[in-house]
């Protein structure tokens, strides 16, 4: 079966363009024009994956994405957006949405970062990803590293007494490092095993995700966990 993609997209020409691109790559594109109509469809006929304008009238992308999630909807969200200020792109990973691309895009850019959202969100066994792309479970339950305790299993973080409330993202991100503790993760490494794909060295997507999950992590008079190694890539310590 054809994955269902759900595009919003209140300019007619991107729309039409990307609809027949999707559709000629395999998808079944359910195309519409607002945030109003993109809910309305959500609800009626739920995606595989939704791609959302940021910039609509009315309901835009971010609220499509707010609404979804407040609902405990957690279908894989792919933002096209102008805006290319870091503060735009957190406003979107604040709303939920698991990645995004920045106008004006290559349309192979946007085929791969779909695979790699459907990818992540399909069974084991299912879809095209294979086997050994899947990370495997620890035997016990929970992982723990510097101060960090995870439960993959219910997709639950926590840093000391205090839950971490992330996105899947966010959370396949900092489960990685925390599987890796004081092992220094090169940016190909993390962009293969997170994404799928390596968006190459003028990519800021991983930068601004450890950026947002910093933010959530960090607490005052405690270590940073995540570093930068420069030129390199991140490691989680605790020093």
């Amino acid at each position: 079966m054809p994955h269902t993609v759900l595009l919003a997209e209140d300019d007619r020409a991107i729309r039409h363009a990307l609809e027949r691109a999707l559709t000629l790559e395999g998808y079944q594109v359910m195309a519409v024009a607002d945030g109003v109509e993109a809910l309305a469809k959500a609800h009626r006929n739920r995606p595989d994956v939704l791609v959302l304008d940021v910039m609509m009238p009315g309901i835009d992308g971010l609220q499509v994405c707010r609404v979804l999630r407040a609902e405990g909807d957690r279908t894989p969200v792919l933002m096209l957006t102008a805006l290319v200020e870091t503060a735009d792109r957190i406003a979107g990973l604040d709303a939920g949405a698991d990645d995004y691309v920045v106008k004006p895009f290559d349309v192979e850019e946007v085929f791969a970062r779909l695979r790699a959202l459907l990818r992540r969100t399909s069974p084991v066994g299912a879809g095209s990803a294979p086997a050994a792309e899947m990370p495997k479970p620890l035997p016990e339950r929970f992982i723990e590293a510097a101060g960090i305790r995870m439960d993959p299993q219910a997709r639950r973080a926590w840093r000391g007494a205090r839950e971490l409330e992330l996105t899947r993202t966010e959370f396949e991100l900092l489960e990685l490092l925390v599987r890796n503790t004081g092992i220094v993760l090169d940016h190909s490494t993390i962009y293969d095993r997170i994404w799928g794909y390596d968006f190459g060295p003028g990519s800021k997507n991983l930068a601004v995700y450890v950026g947002y999950l910093r933010r959530k992590l960090d607490e005052p008079d405690a270590p940073q966990l995540i570093h930068t190694v420069r030129g390199v890539g991140y490691v989680l310590r605790e020093d």
